[in-house]
């Protein structure tokens, strides 16, 4: 018997731009506007005015917490920070591994050695209370597994964490060993607020794809791991920094900038898939930049204004504005973390938009499954004779 559903193919936009693939409560992004928000309030302003467990609350539970529930959050995420002895038993050798390659290789092996240990079964056969504890055990693990494996890579012994401290001060006070400055504190915090959800990113559709299958949340979560890493998404603050680097001194923005655009390169830290005018993000890393001062923010103001100018010029019509990794690199930068830390940073913070995303696509048994065009030769084609042997 036929299917009720007509599975008529469809032509879609190149990488998928603009088309809806599924509703969603927990935020959005109005790229036309500059503005994005985590369920019902604006990302910015969370981020200047609420910790980073409020906002992992209201992703979770679609409101804030209030002092009692807060207070309750903190102290059960902060019992997950460590690791499961077979875990920390492994990191050495996965550090030894990823020695050229980053926290980031490391976290994916890593993130499925936990869900197998912690006993992650498919989402398709547990219900909202398992796969809930599933996710917090995951998000609360992430930045201790960062933090160990970067620590390991250089020699160093891991941190074990504190629940005394909050989330952005453990990861900060863990990757150096030291408790840290409050204005650091603050400044990172509100980094990694900003940095939970942005829309149906590409590693965020990953996780989704992965979960419409009923897969385990460590798998989910590996998946997106993995889209993350590369340059075109999380691993761009770095390289906007060496941009910084390379191009070294005021004079030499313009013949630095004219040869890349003009060469066909892209300029990291400008340009966005989805805003048309400048990213939120970055305007409320700059305020936070600023605060730190110092020649290292000054050039990187001066870069941006005259890249918006040189981008107007040379590619006109294409509403090429700064986005969120020049700031991110410089505020991650002033605040100490070493620059193979920033991805691994944004993933800190990412994995709990991820997790609410595989939470929300749990509740919907569709398996996501789209189509392709073939364009190759023409079949069936007649199969060549086989030589004797």
């Amino acid at each position: 018997m036929p299917s009720a559903e007509v599975n008529t193919p469809i032509d879609a936009p190149r990488g998928l731009a603009g088309v809806i693939v599924t509703e969603t409560q927990l935020g959005d992004v109005r790229g036309i506007e500059g503005f994005y928000h985590y369920r019902q309030y604006s990302a910015v302003e969370l981020a200047t005015a609420r910790t980073f467990e409020d906002v992992w609350y209201l992703m979770l539970h679609g409101e804030l917490p209030d002092a009692a529930q807060l207070a309750a959050f903190r102290t059960e995420t902060a019992a997950l920070r460590m690791l499961p002895t077979t875990v920390r038993d492994a990191l050495p050798a996965l550090a030894r591994a990823g020695a050229l390659s980053g926290p980031l290789a490391g976290l994916r092996t890593a993130l499925s050695l936990l869900g197998a240990t912690a006993g992650f079964r498919p989402l398709y056969d547990i219900d909202a209370d398992r796969r809930r504890a599933d996710a917090l055990a995951a998000c609360a693990a992430v930045p201790t597994l960062i933090t160990a494996l970067h620590r390991l890579g250089q020699g160093q012994q891991p941190i074990e964490p504190r629940a005394d401290l909050g989330h952005a001060a453990n990861y900060l006070y863990m990757l150096t060993g030291d408790e840290p400055e409050p204005e650091r504190v603050r400044a990172i915090e509100a980094y990694l607020i900003s940095t939970i959800d942005h829309g149906f990113n590409a590693s965020t559709f990953t996780a989704r794809v992965i979960t419409s299958t009923g897969a385990d949340l460590a798998a989910c979560l590996v998946g997106a791991v993995g889209a993350l890493s590369g340059p075109l998404h999380g691993g761009a603050p770095s390289r906007a920094l060496d941009m910084l680097d390379a191009i070294g001194t005021p004079d030499r923005i313009d013949p630095w900038i004219r040869d890349r655009v003009l060469s066909g390169d892209r300029i990291m830290g400008f340009g966005h898939s989805v805003y048309r005018t400048e990213d939120p993000r970055s305007r409320m890393l700059r305020g936070i930049a600023e605060q730190f001062g110092g020649p290292l923010v000054e050039f990187a103001v001066q870069v941006e204004a005259r890249v918006e100018e040189l981008l107007a010029e040379l590619k006109p019509g294409r509403e090429l504005h700064i986005n969120v990794e020049l700031y991110a690199g410089v505020v991650m930068e002033l605040c100490g973390l070493p620059r193979e830390m920033f991805t691994p940073t944004f993933c800190a913070a990412r994995v709990v938009g991820w997790s609410a995303n595989i939470l929300e696509q749990a509740e919907d048994s569709k398996i996501i499954r789209p189509a392709a065009r073939y364009v190759g030769p023409p079949p069936p084609q007649p199969l060549p004779v086989v030589a004797s042997r």
